[in-house]
């Protein structure tokens, strides 16, 4: 598991990696707690996928702080229930969403008249939780409406451990992956600056 945060000077960093069996909501609770006992505060908004074990945990542990759905994985979710014929089209209606164009019940309507359901279902369900970023200066949306931070890193991590293969246990698996951190956490990565914070006092 890793968090990435922004600091109050607008710069990214990496705010921790643990392991973690699964994704569940004692193990989430476990994680943000362990951040928040290093001293992890002013949380506004927290973005990650759909996952209902770290919402709940969300909740718990920073209760002040909104949540962000990932609009990548949403939108992933909706075109899954999408012939791939359509999927251009259904695409182009959730974007439209998302840049203010369209309203939610007409797009909703639309994919019904399309006879997509499920699809309906899926955007009338959860597009509410992948609006949250709307709140905040529109400066940063483009940054805050998905986790692609968490993702990108995800994959160096992988591309690295895969040479690896197999790992004697968890600790050494999780000493790989912290060191790859800390090599990214000190490169450009970390010194480019990523969010103008005084927008937020506005």
């Amino acid at each position: 598991m890793i968090a990435i945060g922004v600091n109050d000077e607008g710069y990214r960093e990496i705010i921790g990696c643990a392991e973690g069996l699964t994704e569940s909501k004692d193990c989430w609770i476990e994680f943000l707690s362990w951040l928040k006992s290093r001293g992890l505060r002013g949380v506004k908004m927290i973005t990650g996928d759909k996952d209902s074990g770290m919402v709940g945990a969300i909740a718990e542990v920073f209760p002040d702080a909104k949540y962000q759905r990932c609009t990548v994985h949403f939108y992933r979710n909706v075109l899954a229930k999408v012939p791939k014929t359509k999927r251009a089209q259904v695409a182009a209606m959730l974007k439209a969403i998302h840049a203010q164009k369209s309203r939610t019940a007409s797009v909703v309507a639309q994919l019904k008249e399309m006879k997509l359901k499920e699809a309906a279902r899926v955007v009338e369900n959860g597009i509410t939780e992948t609006l949250t970023y709307t709140g905040f200066p529109m400066e940063h949306w483009k940054r805050i409406r998905t986790n692609n931070a968490i993702e990108r890193l995800k994959c160096e991590i992988r591309r690295r451990t895969r040479v690896v293969g197999t790992f004697p246990d968890g600790k050494s698996a999780l000493m790989l992956v912290t060191a790859r951190l800390k090599y990214v956490a000190d490169s450009e990565w970390g010194s480019r600056h990523y969010l103008d914070v005084s927008l937020l006092d506005e």
